[in-house]
C-alpha cells in the first residue's frame, strides 16, 4: 500500500503575512478558502513537489516546525533565486569527514549541502542539494 505525504500543516500568527511569504519564494497558491470568520484554508505548493503547505493560524504555535527540506539539484542556483526574490537564505554550508562547514560541498556529493531559512514566523526550511 502507497503512503504519499501530502500536506503538511504549518502554524502561523498571521495567514495573510505566510501567504504573501511562500508566494514570493515561489510557492504554488493551491486553496485559499474561508468559512465564516474563523476558519480558512491556505494551501500552497512549492514548485515540482506533490506535497503541499497548509498555513494555519495559531499563535501559541507559530514557528514551531523546523527541519523541513526543499530538496534541488543545485543548491547555489535555487538560493540565488530566492534571493533575488527577497527571501533571506543562509549561505551555504556542508558536512563531511571533519563535519559541518561553509559553502557547498567540495564535490558537490548529494545530501550533504544545505543551506537554511525561515518563514516570517520561524518555521525552519533548508535547501538540500540531491544530484542524483
Amino acid at each position: 500500500m502507497d503512503m504519499k505525504l501530502a500536506l503538511v500543516v504549518l502554524p502561523v500568527s498571521d495567514v495573510d503575512r505566510a501567504k504573501a511569504f511562500y508566494e514570493q519564494a515561489g510557492f504554488h497558491l493551491d486553496v485559499d478558502h474561508s468559512a465564516g470568520e474563523d476558519f480558512r484554508v491556505v494551501q500552497l505548493t512549492p514548485p515540482g513537489s506533490s506535497c503541499a503547505v497548509a498555513l494555519m493560524r495559531n499563535a501559541d504555535a507559530a514557528g514551531s516546525v523546523s527541519g523541513l527540506h526543499l530538496v534541488v539539484e543545485d543548491l547555489v542556483a535555487a538560493r540565488d533565486a530566492l534571493v533575488a526574490a527577497g527571501v533571506a537564505v543562509d549561505e551555504p554550508h556542508h558536512y563531511g569527514e571533519t563535519g559541518q562547514a561553509p559553502g557547498v560541498h567540495p564535490e558537490r556529493a548529494s545530501y550533504a549541502t544545505f543551506a537554511p531559512f525561515a518563514d516570517p514566523d520561524g518555521n525552519g526550511w533548508l535547501l538540500q542539494e540531491v544530484r542524483s
